[in-house]
């Protein structure tokens, strides 16, 4: 019974644990990445601190869109929006 208690414990923990941090601002998540990296660290967290340590560009895709790497497939076409002019 123990070890069940146990178990369930750590299993809330991690869970508040990651709402806190999901919910947290992006500028105190920052702060405490910045404060986190100067403790050593394993290499997989280490690497998940340093990029919520940098500031965000302000969108949500980062130029996703227009990434080198991806090549358009054969015959794709891109869509432009454009508004409409006010009639005169």
């Amino acid at each position: 019974m123990m070890l069940q208690s146990l178990a369930a414990a750590l299993i809330v923990a991690a869970c508040a644990a990651y709402a806190v941090w999901t919910l947290m601002p992006a500028g105190a998540r920052r702060g405490i990445a910045l404060a986190v990296l100067k403790l050593p660290l394993p290499a997989a967290l280490a690497g998940f601190m340093r990029r919520h340590a940098v500031p965000a560009s302000g969108c949500g895709c980062d130029g996703c869109d227009q990434s080198a790497l991806k090549a358009p497939r054969p015959g794709a076409q891109t869509i432009r929006i454009h508004r409409r002019l006010p009639k005169a």
